[in-house]
C-alpha cells in the first residue's frame, strides 16, 4: 500500500509527487500514468513560457502562483543546469483604441507587484525592430524552458527519493473508503491512504470516478501554430504578444521564441473533436458527443460568436492567420510559415457557462482533485504542488472543501 499515488504524470503531478517525497521522506509514493512516457499531453505540447503574471486578476490563484512560480522555476532551473533564459517580452498596442487597454494592463502588473515598464515606439523599437507597435509593456522577468526537460527532472527527483513510476497505467474505477483508497487500472489495483487527481484533461473524469460532481466539464480546445522559417527567426527577438481582448478568454495569436531557436506564431483556438485531438482529423465519438452534449458550451460559445468565428476562419485560412500575425510585424509572409504541432487546452467550463478562470481545487475524504490547472500552470507547477501539500497538512482530507 502507497502512502500516496498521483494519477497523471504531466508537470503538475510530478510537481505534486515531488513536493510530497520533500516534506514526507519516508513516504511511499507512486505516480500513475497511462501514457508510455511521461509529460505526453499539454506539458509536452507547451509554448514552453515562463509567465509571470501580468493578465491574472490580482489576488488570484494564477496571479500569485505566476509571480511566485515564475521565481521558483527559475531557480529550480539554475540548481540543475536546465536549459533556459530570461529573455523578456513585449506586449504590444497596435491600435489607437487598445491604448487604454494596455494602460489597464499596466496598472494590473503593477497590482500584481512585477517590475514591468511601458515604452514608446522608440524604445519598442530597440527591443524589437521589426514590431509594429503604438506602444507597449516591457515584461522583463518573462522567459522560456522546455518544460518536458523540466518535468524529466522531477521524475529523477521522486525516484531517487524511493518514488515509483508506473507508466502504461490507466485508471478506470476509484473506490474511496474510510482508511484508504483503492485505484483499479489496466494494470491491476493499487491502495494508496491519499490519491491526487492531476489528470488534466481527463481530472474531471477522475473525480466523476471518485464519486464527486464538480458543475464544470473540461472541454478541449486545440491550439494551432505555424512556425518561421529558420530564415524569418531573425523577426522575433523575444516574446511578442498583442494586447488581449478583455472580453475573450484566449490571448490571442503571438510570437514565442522556443528554447531551440525556433520562433512558434500563433496560436488560434478552436474545439478539438478529440479530448487528445493534436490533429483537424482526430476524432472521438465519446469526447465529442460528451461536449456537445453539454449545456455550458452552448451557453458558452452564445458569449464568444463572432470571435469564435473568427478563430475557426484562421484554423482553416493561412491568409487570414498570416493577416493576424501581420498587425505584430507586417513583414511576415505566407510563405513564411511552416506547420508546427498543436497543443491542446484543457478549459473547464461551468454549467452555467462561465470559463472557470482560476484553479480549482477540490479536497475530499481521501482524494484531493485538481481540476482546473489553466496557463500559468506549468510556470507555476512547483508552487501548485507544494500548495496542494499544505493543504494535506493543514487540512486532512476529511471532508470536501472548495480551496478555490
Amino acid at each position: 500500500m502507497y502512502d500516496f499515488a498521483v494519477i497523471g504524470g504531466g508537470i503538475v503531478g510530478l510537481s505534486t509527487g515531488m513536493s510530497i517525497c520533500k516534506r514526507y521522506p519516508d513516504s511511499k509514493v507512486a505516480i500513475i500514468e497511462k501514457e508510455s512516457s511521461l509529460a505526453e499531453h499539454q506539458t509536452g505540447h507547451n509554448s514552453g513560457v515562463i509567465h509571470s503574471g501580468i493578465y491574472y486578476k490580482p489576488g488570484s490563484f494564477k496571479a500569485r502562483f505566476a509571480r511566485q512560480g515564475s521565481q521558483s522555476m527559475t531557480e529550480f532551473c539554475q540548481t540543475h543546469g536546465i536549459d533556459h533564459d530570461i529573455c523578456g517580452k513585449v506586449i504590444v498596442a497596435t491600435k489607437e483604441e487598445e491604448l487604454p487597454l494596455l494602460d489597464n494592463l499596466y496598472n494590473r502588473g503593477l497590482e500584481n507587484k512585477l517590475a514591468i515598464r511601458k515604452i514608446g515606439t522608440e524604445e519598442l523599437n530597440e527591443i524589437e525592430p521589426h514590431v509594429a507597435g503604438l506602444g507597449a509593456i516591457h515584461v522583463p522577468q518573462a522567459g522560456i524552458v522546455n518544460y518536458k526537460q523540466v518535468s524529466g527532472k522531477f521524475a529523477e527527483i521522486i525516484e531517487q527519493n524511493g518514488g515509483e513510476i508506473h507508466l502504461h497505467t490507466e485508471v478506470m474505477k476509484i473506490h474511496e473508503e474510510s482508511d484508504r483508497v483503492i485505484i483499479e487500472t489496466n494494470k491491476g489495483t493499487f491502495e494508496a491512504g491519499v490519491v491526487i487527481n492531476c489528470a488534466g484533461l481527463h481530472s474531471d473524469r477522475v473525480a466523476k470516478a471518485a464519486g464527486y460532481k464538480t458543475d464544470m466539464k473540461i472541454m478541449p480546445f486545440r491550439g494551432e501554430y505555424f512556425k518561421l522559417k529558420p530564415e524569418k527567426r531573425h523577426l522575433v527577438k523575444h516574446l511578442i504578444y498583442p494586447v488581449p481582448n478583455p472580453k475573450f478568454p484566449f490571448l490571442g495569436v503571438h510570437f514565442t521564441r522556443m528554447i531551440n531557436g525556433e520562433v512558434d506564431a500563433g496560436p488560434n483556438a478552436v474545439l478539438s473533436f478529440k479530448r487528445e485531438g493534436y490533429k483537424m482529423t482526430d476524432f472521438s465519438a465519446k469526447d465529442l458527443a460528451e461536449s456537445l452534449t453539454y449545456p455550458g458550451l452552448w451557453k458558452m460559445a452564445r458569449k464568444f460568436v463572432k470571435e469564435g468565428i473568427d478563430e475557426y476562419v484562421r484554423s482553416f485560412s493561412k491568409k487570414h492567420f498570416t493577416k493576424s500575425l501581420q498587425q505584430l510585424i507586417p513583414e511576415i509572409g505566407e510563405d513564411d510559415l511552416i506547420p508546427a504541432p498543436a497543443g491542446v487546452r484543457a478549459q473547464a467550463i461551468g454549467s452555467d457557462g462561465a470559463m472557470v478562470d482560476d484553479f480549482h481545487i477540490i479536497m475530499g475524504k481521501r482524494t484531493v482533485h485538481v481540476c482546473n490547472a489553466p496557463s500559468p500552470a506549468a510556470t507555476a507547477a512547483i508552487e501548485i504542488g507544494e500548495s496542494i501539500v499544505d493543504k494535506l497538512a493543514e487540512q486532512p482530507v476529511s471532508k470536501e472543501a472548495i480551496i478555490s
